[in-house]
């Protein structure tokens, strides 16, 4: 049988069904082997070629090959479709009973013969939509008619409030890394058993759900930052189901929001403005200004990413607006970002970064850094302190880079977390060619840099 009559392989058949072309695959690939924390993955277009052949994908590039077809087709894809369905595949959905799954997920972690697994999932772009056709009502009646007899009243929902504080405020200061386990130990078996109890009433029931999908947000956050994107990914996705037993209205649009900026910051933006623009539609009326600011300036950013330009500009003097209208107290999850008016700032700068207004995004760089704790706040503090040396950077003021990436440095000192090893890794890449162009303090900045990522 010659090769032009060799019967299709299944990756061979999905491509040519979708219309795919080869180097798109291989560059989408690559995308999505540096997401999920393989950066040095070269894919080229020969190299889909052979895999059409029937050469079998090695490690995990065949889990990266299903999520970049995902990518470019807008869908889920699995590992089966494509031929290779006797490897592992955890293509993440919305739970049935989010609290059994919230459980297991935690679990998972705990468990050292299963934690390798919870680490390396992948993120899947296109789950990012899932939460656009969820039944939450449906869900809602499982969970009620599942709902034990333990009595669970304030109490015990303001002592789950107090350990979560305590738990971000320690995130905060020293990054994703610090106390993960415990904060996944003390959420799969002190804050969830309570939503298998009998509340007081319903805003008992309403505060504890509330409470337990803030501190999921809490753990997707904290895998996020140590650059576990499918971990994040999953209990992103539960803290969503959570948040609409709370809130449907309210907490769920923002944690619509917390999906949104975890494809952003992926620059996975295909479903970013539908999720931000639910958020909006579906919060309208419900939330105070200040919450609605920021759902305001997601749709900014992903109008940004998106290349619209002028519906953008809209949002972010939208955002602008809401930010000014106080009164009405902010709601207990928005708080979770930190000041609103510094969150503000800082994600319209990134905007004006996407649109290549680099003096704004300055100036709203240098708002966020004066408008927050850099104790309190000392991880976000150094990422934005690093983000304001690139903007000057972009601007060829090398000079007055260098002395703000040597800030962002002493503040990253003992925080654990990979955006912050990823930064080093920036100013150490960008300190080589400052140092060529003899740009002064680069070589000092440069060891500086180097020590850090020995102990990083």
């Amino acid at each position: 049988m010659t090769a032009s009559t060799q019967p299709k392989t299944a990756l061979q058949r999905f491509i040519s069904e979708h219309s795919l072309m080869l180097d798109a695959v291989a560059r989408a690939h690559c995308q999505q082997a540096a997401i999920n924390g393989d950066p040095d993955i070269r894919t080229t277009k020969s190299t889909v070629a052979n895999w059409c052949s029937g050469r079998r994908p090695k490690g995990r590039s065949a889990e990266f090959l299903a999520q970049a077809l995902a990518q470019l087709t807008g869908q889920v894809v699995t590992l089966e479709e494509i031929g290779y369905g006797s490897q592992p595949q955890d293509v993440p959905v919305l739970a049935a009973d989010p609290i059994a799954a919230t459980t297991d997920l935690g679990r998972t972690l705990m468990d050292t013969s299963r934690r390798t697994f919870l680490q390396r999932a992948v993120y899947v772009s296109a789950a990012a939509a899932l939460p656009l056709g969820y039944d939450h009502e449906a869900v809602a009646r499982t969970l009620r008619a599942n709902e034990g007899r333990s009595r669970v009243g304030r109490a015990d929902i303001a002592a789950v409030r107090q350990t979560v504080r305590a738990f971000r405020a320690a995130d905060e200061q020293l990054g994703g890394g610090h106390g993960l386990t415990a904060a996944t130990f003390y959420l799969t078996d002190a804050a969830i058993p309570l939503l298998r109890g009998h509340f007081s009433d319903d805003t008992v029931r309403r505060d504890a759900y509330g409470v337990t999908a803030e501190l999921a947000y809490l753990l997707a956050w904290k895998h996020h930052d140590l650059g576990q994107e499918g971990a994040a990914q999953r209990y992103y996705l539960l803290g969503y189901q959570l948040a609409c037993e709370s809130d449907y209205h309210g907490h769920g649009a923002w944690m619509l929001r917390a999906l949104a900026h975890q494809a952003l910051n992926l620059k996975q933006p295909e479903f970013c403005v539908d999720l931000a623009e639910e958020s909006l539609r579906r919060s309208a009326g419900r939330i105070d200004q200040q919450t609605r600011a920021l759902l305001l300036i997601t749709s900014a950013r992903a109008y940004g990413a998106t290349r619209q330009g002028s519906k953008a500009s809209a949002a972010l003097l939208a955002a602008e607006d809401a930010l000014g209208r106080t009164g009405d107290p902010v709601a207990g999850y928005a708080l979770a970002v930190g000041p609103v008016a510094a969150t503000i700032s800082s994600h319209t700068g990134k905007t004006l970064t996407e649109l290549g207004d680099h003096a704004g995004a300055e100036r709203n760089r240098r708002a966020e850094l004066s408008g927050r704790d850099p104790e309190e706040f000392r991880r976000v503090h150094a990422l934005s302190t690093h983000e304001l040396a690139r903007t000057l950077d972009r601007q060829g003021r090398m000079d007055e880079a260098v002395a703000t990436w040597d800030q962002a440095l002493d503040l990253m000192d003992g925080v654990s977390s990979a955006r912050n090893t990823e930064s080093i890794k920036t100013i150490s890449k960008t300190m080589a060619g400052y140092r060529t162009r003899g740009v002064r303090g680069a070589g000092a900045l440069a060891e500086k840099a180097r020590t850090a990522l020995l102990v990083a």
